[in-house]
């Protein structure tokens, strides 16, 4: 058995392989090749190099082959695959939960609806992770894992405060931040003005879309009156702290802002909870995690499920081995040692427990029954690159007319979403 972990790099920051990969045994009547794209970052070498090994124990005459990626630049890369203009091939593909649109609308991308129903429990699958993946009825991308926002708050502010137990809605939530908000210096929530992906699951909780499909036409819906209650929590929410209202989490970013010590809340992905302690370890043992709370107790408020896809490329030779490398990677298995050793949500609502032992991780798996991802528009991307939704965001923390600003990012988003490439 042999594992090829190859971190690659190009001039463009796009990762390319150092040798290309055949599709072929080898000549002399090998092992079968099967290539395996990964993102960086999303397995560590550890996980990758086990699973390795344990793939070519079970399948014997196959030679697995690990290959990372960057993620600049991935779009143009995996697209050349898909068409056939690459030098490089791959048998399976990590993809962004929300490009799998894009590729299909490329072509080449394998439909996997059967397989997912007889063998990887497709009825169970996160629906954040799988509706991105699935066009028209049809699931060609698998889900793998999922990452969502969750509150980390500062339990000795909140102790100071007199609040014993953490928000379950949006009301208690906005009394909490009330309090947390009183004392000089000290910030109840740190909201950056324009954190579009918070705003979004504000947005869906109050029924309302950041675009919609009609008659196949998809257009900008944030001047709808559901999608404008979900822009005015995130204004009553924001003014309780002193987050930039033209800026986002990145600009400064929040972690640093939170690790001074005055700040009571973020909403972030719980590994920003390491960094905060790394930016000041008298923060260790302080930092607690609650899911981000819905408009009523019994459900936690919706949230942007990101995370990884799998696909297929039609033109794989090794198709077969292609869906075992798939049904291993889904497996319980392997989720389980997925989870627990990046801390992911497993891509199953049946494999919550997995997480259990870990609390930023725990708390995510109950937002996530709640994940939403971003409009299935092939375009959607491009219209993340121009990005209306945040000057709109500005725009109404400054005090300009909702409705107005709404329209005005709206005609954008359509305009994007109805554009040739």
């Amino acid at each position: 058995m042999k594992m090829r972990f190859l971190a690659v790099c190009t001039a463009l920051a796009a990762a390319t392989a150092l040798t290309a990969c055949g599709q072929s045994g080898d000549p002399a009547g090998g092992a079968q090749k099967v290539t395996l794209w990964l993102m960086k970052g999303s397995a560590s070498e550890d996980f990758i190099g086990k699973f390795t090994a344990s793939f070519e124990q079970e399948h014997p005459g196959v030679d697995l082959d690990v290959r990372i990626q960057e993620w600049t630049g991935i779009g143009d890369k995996v697209n050349a695959v898909l068409e056939g203009r690459s030098k490089e091939a791959a048998d399976v593909i990590e993809v962004g939960n929300t490009q799998v649109a894009r590729y299909v609308e490329t072509g080449g991308v394998e439909e996997l609806t059967l397989e997912g129903l007889r063998s990887w429990g497709s009825k169970d699958w996160l629906k954040g992770l799988s509706d991105p993946g699935s066009v028209n009825g049809a699931q060609y991308g698998v889900p793998w894992y999922a990452a969502n926002r969750v509150v980390i708050y500062h339990k000795e502010l909140f102790a100071n405060a007199g609040i014993k137990s953490t928000p379950k809605n949006r009301a208690e939530w906005i009394q909490a931040t009330q309090k947390l908000d009183k004392p000089e210096q000290q910030q109840g929530i740190y909201l950056a003005g324009q954190n579009w992906y918070v705003l979004a699951g504000f947005i869906w909780d109050e029924g309302g879309e950041l675009a919609v499909e009609t008659s196949g036409q998809w257009v900008g819906s944030l001047d709808e009156d559901k999608a404008l209650a979900g822009m005015e929590f995130y204004k009553q929410l924001q003014a309780l702290g002193d987050g930039p209202k033209d800026a986002d989490e990145e600009t400064p970013p929040q972690s640093e802002v939170f690790a001074r010590g005055q700040v009571a809340q973020i909403i972030a992905t719980p590994g920003q909870a390491a960094e905060i302690e790394a930016a000041n370890p008298a923060l260790k043992g302080k930092l607690g995690f609650f899911p981000i709370p819905g408009k009523t107790s019994d459900k936690a408020g919706a949230v942007f499920t990101g995370g990884s896809d799998l696909i297929i490329p039609q033109r794989t030779k090794h198709r077969k081995g292609a869906v075992d490398v798939i049904t291993a990677l889904v497996s319980e298995r392997w989720q389980t040692e997925l989870a627990r050793t990046m801390s992911y949500v497993p891509n199953k609502t049946t494999l919550a427990h997995l997480v259990e032992g870990n609390e930023g991780a725990a708390t995510m798996t109950v937002g996530a029954a709640q994940g939403r991802a971003t409009p299935k528009s092939a375009r959607w991307a491009d219209v993340e690159a121009k990005n209306p939704i945040k000057p709109f965001m500005t725009a109404v923390l400054t005090g300009q007319d909702p409705k107005q600003a709404a329209r005005t990012a709206s005609a954008t988003i359509s305009t994007v979403l109805s554009s040739d490439r």
